[in-house]
Order: structure tokens, then C-alpha cells, then sequence
């Protein structure tokens, strides 16, 4: 067990003014902390739970640090500050040089020092893993990839010939990077298949949930910017440019050709419809279909919330007299109109 006191994480964080010293063993929640853990408290919003909390010690923003009623570290983003100390007390594994007898590996293919194989892993011809890497049981890593150095692949994560992983990339299980875009052409009622020749580019300090898929550009590249995280079930289709430092939450759909900016974030579910020019640090709300390029950072949202069934029921029936009742106002306008031209009344 890691025990480590404020003025330590301090010093091996920086950067952080201390209030008291305490010796401490983990991290926790407000609610379930013990005090021989540390919590934190993004905003004043949560005083009144770190008040009733049990936590040895807090991470605060510094508004909350004067009414503090227990050792504390002060910073200016308590969240972030917060994800580097549980680090500290829960480092990740070691990596485990060495090569699982039952892994496949082309003779051409080119393994880093440091690297740790696991079992039942398929490196293709010309693969290239950079140093340190880890690849859990059962990756398969097609023909002339390329990953680069300190990257962890969880077990069965699946690459494409040609795709390339930049350094420290995270991967989860089940995640699929390269398969074939959905391009069909249609003749004669029948499709016709459309090769997909480009790739899958992946910058460095990604981070890629499981079971998301990212396909393989038609004839350009499909390209993830450094830094970009990506949450389980995401889609990105053929020829999308997503930004540096762009998160997009489970279930996002993001269809062909889609260009997005830096910074972006994007909730669960939301949809992207193709060929369509997102900008830098903009919003979008979970559930949100976006069927227009967007430019002007801030926030968007499309989703209606929730109501009464009942209640929805009779609003839906209007909905679908919604282009009736406009043409009926315009009517109605252009006839008071007239009137008020006739009485020469204003409007």
C-alpha cells in the first residue's frame, strides 16, 4: 500500500500550495472517502458534501480554501490535479519485456526494446512497434503498422494494414482501426463495392475506448489528431479529420468526410451527419444531430427533453402541422397587412 503525505504530492506534482500535513493511503469519492484518503471538490456546488465528508484531506479550488476544516491542496483544477494524485497512489504496470511463445510474428516485423507481447498476438509483415509498447492477448496488427513508442493495447484490439498509432496511445479491448469505409456506388439497382486505399492516422497521447471503430480513408487518409480521446462505441467514418484534443463520448456517430476542429467536445449519441466543417472549441450536447457545418465556438444542442408521454403525444400531433400552420400565419399576416394599408393603421 502507497502512503504518501500532502507535502509529498506537492513536491512531486508542483505547482500546489499546501494548507496542513497529513499522511495518506489512497483516493476515494466525497461520499465513501475515509480519512486516511484524499477527495476533492471541483466547485462550490459540492461544499455542503465535503462539509459531511469523512476525507483526511481535499484537493480545492482556491474560492473554497479559506473555510477549509481540514489539511488541503490548492490548485487552480481540482479535477485534473485530482486524476494526477490517484496516479500516484495507483501507477500503472510495469511492462514485462518479452515475447509469448504462442505469439505469430513476421520475420520483418520490428519490435522496439522493452516490449512487452502477449499471448496470441499477430504482428503482419512489416509491422513496426515502437519501444516499451505493450499488446495484449490476442492483437491483431496488420501488415506495415506502425505504433509507436510507450503505447498499451489491451487485449483484442484489431489494426488494418498501413494504420499507424503515434507514442503513448492508449487502446482499448475490441477497438477496430482501419476496417474498410462504407463506400458503395449503385448501378443498375445492384452495389458496387468501392476499394478503400487510404489509411488510419493516429497521433500521439491518444486515447481510444473499447470497441470503437475508425475506418480506413476511400482514397485520402482518415486522421485523429494528437491528443484526442474517445470513448467506448464511437464511429468515425472514411476521409474524417478529427482535431487535436477533441473528446467525443459513447455512441457518437461521425459519418464520412466530416472535418472537426480542436478542443471540440462532444456528448453521448450525438450525430454527424458528412462532408461537413466543424470548428475549433465548439460544444455539442448529447443526443444532438448536426446537419449543418458549424463555425462560431459555443455550445449546440438539438435534443427536446424529456415530458409526460401524454404530453408528448399531443405536441408530436402538432408537430406534424407545424409547415400547415406556418403557411396559415404568413396568410394571415399578409392580410392584415392589407387591412392596415386599407385603415391606415400601423402595424
Amino acid at each position: 500500500m502507497t502512503t504518501l503525505t500532502l507535502t509529498e504530492i506537492a513536491s512531486q506534482l508542483g505547482g500546489l500550495a499546501v494548507r496542513g500535513d497529513l499522511a495518506l493511503q489512497g483516493v476515494a469519492a466525497l461520499d465513501t472517502a475515509t480519512p486516511e484518503q484524499i477527495s476533492f471538490v471541483a466547485s462550490a456546488k459540492h461544499d455542503s458534501r465535503a462539509k459531511t465528508s469523512r476525507a483526511g484531506a481535499l484537493v480545492l479550488p482556491s474560492a473554497l480554501a479559506e473555510q477549509a476544516d481540514r489539511p488541503c491542496l490548492i490548485t487552480d483544477n481540482p479535477l485534473a490535479t485530482f486524476a494526477r494524485i490517484t496516479a500516484l497512489f495507483h501507477p500503472e504496470a510495469a511492462v514485462q519485456p518479452g515475447i509469448h511463445p504462442s505469439a505469430v510474428i513476421d520475420a520483418t516485423a520490428q519490435i522496439g526494446p522493452g516490449c512487452e507481447i502477449g499471448p496470441f498476438v499477430h504482428l503482419g509483415a512489416g509491422a513496426v512497434i515502437g519501444a516499451n509498447s505493450r499488446l495484449g492477448a490476442a492483437c491483431v496488427i496488420g501488415t506495415g503498422c506502425e505504433i509507436g513508442a510507450n503505447a498499451l493495447l489491451h487485449p483484442r484490439v484489431t489494426l488494418y494494414p498501413q494504420t499507424r498509432i503515434g507514442a503513448r496511445c492508449i487502446l482499448h479491448s475490441g477497438c477496430v482501426l482501419g476496417s474498410d469505409g462504407f463506400g458503395n456506388a449503385l448501378e443498375n439497382g445492384r452495389w458496387t463495392k468501392i476499394p478503400q486505399i487510404g489509411r488510419v492516422i493516429v497521433g500521439d497521447d491518444c486515447e481510444i475506448g473499447a470497441n470503437t471503430c475508425i475506418d480506413r480513408g476511400a482514397l485520402a487518409d482518415t486522421v485523429i489528431g494528437r491528443g484526442v480521446k474517445l470513448d467506448n462505441l464511437v464511429h468515425i467514418a472514411h476521409n474524417c479529420q478529427i482535431g487535436d484534443d477533441t473528446a467525443m463520448a459513447a455512441c457518437v456517430g461521425i459519418a464520412g468526410s466530416t472535418k472537426i476542429g480542436q478542443r471540440c467536445q462532444i456528448g453521448g449519441a450525438a450525430m454527424i451527419i458528412g462532408h461537413l466543417e466543424i470548428g475549433d472549441d465548439i460544444l455539442i450536447s448529447a443526443g444532438t444531430f448536426i446537419g449543418k457545418p458549424l463555425s462560431k465556438p459555443g455550445t449546440y444542442t438539438s435534443v427536446m427533453l424529456q415530458q409526460a408521454h401524454a404530453d408528448w403525444v399531443k405536441n408530436a400531433a402538432h408537430l406534424r402541422h407545424l409547415h400547415t400552420m406556418h403557411e396559415r400565419i404568413k396568410m394571415l399576416e399578409k392580410q392584415i397587412s392589407v387591412l392596415n394599408t386599407e385603415t391606415g393603421t400601423s402595424s
